[in-house]
């Protein structure tokens, strides 16, 4: 097993891409520290990585809160002793008309998914370098990050920085033994667009501009972040790897 009794932290494992990634690494061997604010869910994934015969504790937490953040990294600690691994994936993307958009709704994006990869990344980090944990630290990005929506401009902005972020923090915490890497993905199925993508018309277009000629699955991006987990993945850091099917490369 690839991670086994590595300690790794996931957030937004409660569904979705991090449910995949979080029941990945509970395969893998991992001791899996699921992060969510969505408890009932956060549950359910703990129950399904036990099932499979892994570790998991549920840790609630609003990750775009300093404390609440600390506080997790406590809990884990004084669970499990360290941390070698950290996820980066909690994430909200509520559409709206940029022209419509509040400045309550942008800094609520933004502080979930920018401030709060950068409370649990920089948390995290301290932990490993005064442990001297050769650590890593991967962040869920997305191809919206290159490429605009007109009803996602808090979404891309939070991707786009966040790109730039875990490139800074490769080049901070390079020295430490720690690499941070992201993960980019195409359109993949899961709550934040699956209303969008119950349109017959949206799911073909999606799906067509793929030259793989299908949606993504949580799965899909599971594989990439455990490749970056591991120690395959030693030489790499600030490295930015599109999993989209082939959506970005489609300029028809």
């Amino acid at each position: 097993m690839r991670l086994e009794d590595k300690v790794a932290i996931v957030t937004g494992a409660a569904r979705g891409i991090g449910r995949a990634i979080a029941l990945r690494f509970g395969q893998e061997g991992a001791r899996v520290a699921v992060v969510d604010v969505r408890e009932e869910e956060g549950n359910e994934t703990v129950q399904l990585i036990k099932a499979a015969g892994g570790q998991a504790v549920l840790v609630p937490t609003n990750v775009s809160d300093k404390a609440q953040v600390q506080a997790m990294v406590d809990a884990v600690l004084e669970k499990w002793g360290s941390i070698d691994i950290l996820v980066n994936d909690a994430g909200i993307c509520p559409f709206e008309d940029f022209l419509e958009m509040s400045e309550a709704l942008w800094d609520q994006v933004l502080d979930v998914n920018l401030k709060g990869y950068f409370l649990c990344s920089q948390a995290v980090a301290k932990v490993m370098v005064e442990h001297g944990v050769k650590g890593r630290i991967i962040a869920v990005s997305s191809i919206s990050s290159e490429f605009g929506g007109g009803s996602q401009a808090h979404y891309c902005a939070s991707k786009a920085g966040i790109n730039l972020l875990v490139k800074s923090m490769a080049i901070s915490l390079g020295p430490h033994g720690i690499t941070c890497n992201a993960v980019l993905p195409g359109t993949v199925e899961t709550d934040i667009n699956r209303e969008a993508l119950a349109d017959p018309a949206v799911r073909d277009y999606w799906s067509q501009r793929a030259p793989l000629g299908r949606l993504g699955r949580p799965e899909d991006i599971a594989g990439p972040v455990l490749f970056f987990a591991g120690d395959d993945s030693d030489w790499c850091t600030g490295s930015m790897l599109v999993v989209d099917g082939g959506t970005s490369v489609n300029l028809q």
